[in-house]
């Protein structure tokens, strides 16, 4: 057997006795750093099989999140409210917004409840007198969850104990300061609260 010169040795027996340190830290890494994605995964997962999903928010308020066409008049809360990640999506729940009700859907710098008039064309969810309620939900968290998803969610508090998931991140629309505004397609906005 070969001679390891002394430099060499040393070197190796400090990666030796680093190296458990530095196991344990990726193994902590990867279960906190993953948990927001897998648990993203894991609500997609259960929306999609049962059309429905309750979480525990960061406020400590369970919100329910289901699929429109899950939506019961009979059952589910009147006042809920269509979620969605991209500002593009306005066109499936409403009449064609022009580009002055769509940029102030945009350009809105708190979380922001809007009221408009339904597509003529769309019949799931919570519509009331011909109006929905819908926000474009941009924290983080929420948005990749929508946006994994891939369609229009609704949201309301939920009136069950027992959250399915739990999450350390705050629902936007549960904070203080959230506005709501009637926005019509033609642009006229008018401040139903905030």
């Amino acid at each position: 057997m070969k001679c390891i010169p002394a430099e060499l040795k040393a070197i190796i027996d400090a990666i030796v006795q680093i190296s458990p340190f530095i196991v344990l830290l990726s193994i902590i890494s990867l279960i906190f750093g993953k948990k927001k994605e897998v648990e993203i995964n894991a609500v997609v997962k259960k929306l999609k099989e049962e059309g429905r999903v309750r979480i525990k928010e960061g406020h400590g308020m369970q919100i329910e999140l289901l699929v429109p066409a899950q939506w019961r008049q009979s059952s589910d809360q009147h006042e809920a409210v269509f979620l969605l990640y991209e500002l593009f999506q306005i066109r499936t729940l409403t009449e064609q917004f022009s580009e002055v009700s769509l940029d102030v859907v945009e350009y809105a710098t708190k979380p922001t409840i809007y009221h408009s008039p339904v597509n003529r064309f769309y019949e799931d969810g919570p519509i009331l007198d011909g109006m929905i309620k819908f926000s474009v939900i941009k924290q983080s968290f929420w948005n990749s969850l929508l946006y994994s998803f891939g369609q229009p969610l609704v949201f309301q508090p939920s009136k069950v104990t027992g959250a399915d998931f739990e999450t350390n991140e705050y629902f936007p629309l549960l904070s203080e300061g959230v506005k709501e505004l009637f926005l019509s397609p033609e642009g006229d906005v008018k401040i139903l609260k905030g």
